[in-house]
């Protein structure tokens, strides 16, 4: 794209030596920006990438789209608001690209549901570098329109993923994203406390509607207590295919043990999950419902999911010390997710052990929550609790007996280490700002990392 088509597309102001210099692609970041490449200065709470323009110019940068005009020696786009042009600029590159895009969210599975679909998408293109999907956490009205400005004429689906923690995120970016379906795995109390209800977070997760093709297909979850809400924001003017396990259901799954069976109309599909967890057999539902959506077999879908092998930090199972298994289900947490992994940690032979971290923004109701999952780990069974975290003492304290609060990492992983052994399973999990992968890495050789038997 040429400074001159940008500037225009964006109805900004452009200052250039060559107003038909073109630009390779589009950076946020000062430090990774490559040569030819059109900076963005973001401004947030505690940084301005304003002051970074002098640097990008140094690496090479082709121009800098900013909110004022600076004296420095390099092209520059001047716009009112550098968040929003990033969006519409982004929005304008998706425009170009005719493929099918899935967007998706949800209070959880979201990571995991998109790397399914994924997996199907690639078995039905054939190339998995065909198919670009949200990396990392880039969900969110950063991270979102870096995605769309990576689409090139190679790509042939998109899968993205759309996180929020207030309304009308989604809104916004499921308008730049323009999918063809929009998926929503469910509703649960991730985000509570800065959305103060379960209704609030069902609306805010159906804002992914808004953004939809005229005649793009809705994915609506009929297991989910806000089905009926959702099909009245989709309205009748849109197709809606129905998943889950209700037998009215458009794609139904049937949970049979480790696997699945999956049908939709007259086809029927056996499909082998190499994850565990009733919870990820919904979600490879609610991956199937995305795909089918699209038209695709459930043969292919099936075969797609059964490449599927798991996420870092979502329920990886390593060889720990004194051949212990440890699962690393780490990557985040809140209520409903933890209830998910003490089911998995209550199917695993032998002695079971529960390593949790403080959950975040779950608002007035945090420590209530904390304790309610205590209780439940206490009934599952579960042989013992190691807690780390202020609110995590009320983990401890509904647990009761067998349960132990740690000051810091060194002294939980001290306490666990003489009570592991080859018949012990030890479940790691807590909210990203609790780093309980730090546990995980204290257990298990980092240079001699294996899946355990019984993963795949």
């Amino acid at each position: 794209m040429t400074l001159t088509d940008c500037a225009r597309k964006l109805g900004a102001k452009l200052q250039a030596k060559n107003a038909y210099a073109m630009f390779a692609g589009v950076s946020t970041d000062s430090r990774s920006i490559a040569a030819n490449e059109l900076f963005v200065a973001l401004k947030g709470p505690t940084f301005d990438g304003h002051e970074y323009v002098e640097q990008v110019r140094q690496r090479g940068a082709a121009a800098a789209l900013v909110a004022r005009p600076l004296p420095i020696d390099l092209a520059q786009i001047v716009v009112g608001d550098t968040m929003l042009a990033y969006g519409a600029l982004a929005q304008v590159w998706r425009s170009r690209f005719s493929l099918p895009v899935i967007a998706l969210t949800g209070s959880n599975g979201k990571t995991t549901v998109k790397e399914m679909l994924r997996c199907v998408m690639a078995k039905h293109v054939g190339h998995a570098d065909e198919v670009l999907a949200t990396e990392g956490n880039m969900n969110n009205n950063i991270g979102l329109p870096q995605m769309l400005l990576r689409l090139d004429g190679h790509h042939r689906a998109a899968v993205f993923e759309m996180g929020m923690n207030h309304l009308y995120e989604i809104d916004y970016l499921t308008r730049l994203a323009v999918p063809d379906v929009a998926l929503i795995i469910m509703a649960g109390t991730a985000h509570i406390g800065e959305l103060g209800s379960r209704q609030a977070i069902a609306q805010a997760k159906g804002e992914i509607y808004a953004g939809l093709r005229d005649d793009g297909v809705a994915c609506i979850n009929i297991d989910d207590q806000y089905a009926h809400y959702w099909q009245r924001l989709v309205g009748e003017t849109r197709r809606i295919v129905t998943f889950g396990t209700a037998p009215s259901a458009d794609v139904r799954g049937e949970l049979t043990g480790a696997g699945l069976k999956l049908h939709a109309g007259t086809e029927v599909a056996e499909v082998r999950l190499h994850v565990m967890g009733g919870h990820n057999q919904r979600n490879a539902i609610a991956a199937a419902a995305g795909a089918h959506a699209l038209g695709l077999p459930l043969a292919t879908i099936a075969a797609g999911l059964a490449d599927f092998s798991g996420v870092d930090g979502r329920l990886q199972r390593y060889v720990g010390h004194n051949l212990a298994t440890i699962i690393d289900d780490t990557y985040n947490a809140n209520p409903d997710s933890m209830r998910a992994a003490i089911d998995v940690l209550a199917t695993q032979a032998g002695k079971r052990l529960l390593v949790l971290g403080d959950m975040g923004e779950l608002g007035a109701d945090a420590a209530a929550m904390h304790a309610e999952i205590g209780a439940e780990a206490k009934a599952a069974q579960v042989d013992g609790l190691f807690v780390l975290g202020d609110l995590a003492r009320e983990y401890a304290a509904s647990f009761g007996a067998g349960a132990f609060h740690a000051s810091n990492v060194e002294e939980l992983v001290a306490a666990l280490k003489p009570i592991l052994g080859p018949n012990t399973t030890v479940l790691v999990k807590g909210s990203r700002f609790m780093k309980m992968e730090r546990v995980v890495h204290a257990l298990v050789d980092a240079t001699q990392i294996k899946p355990a038997k019984g993963t795949h």
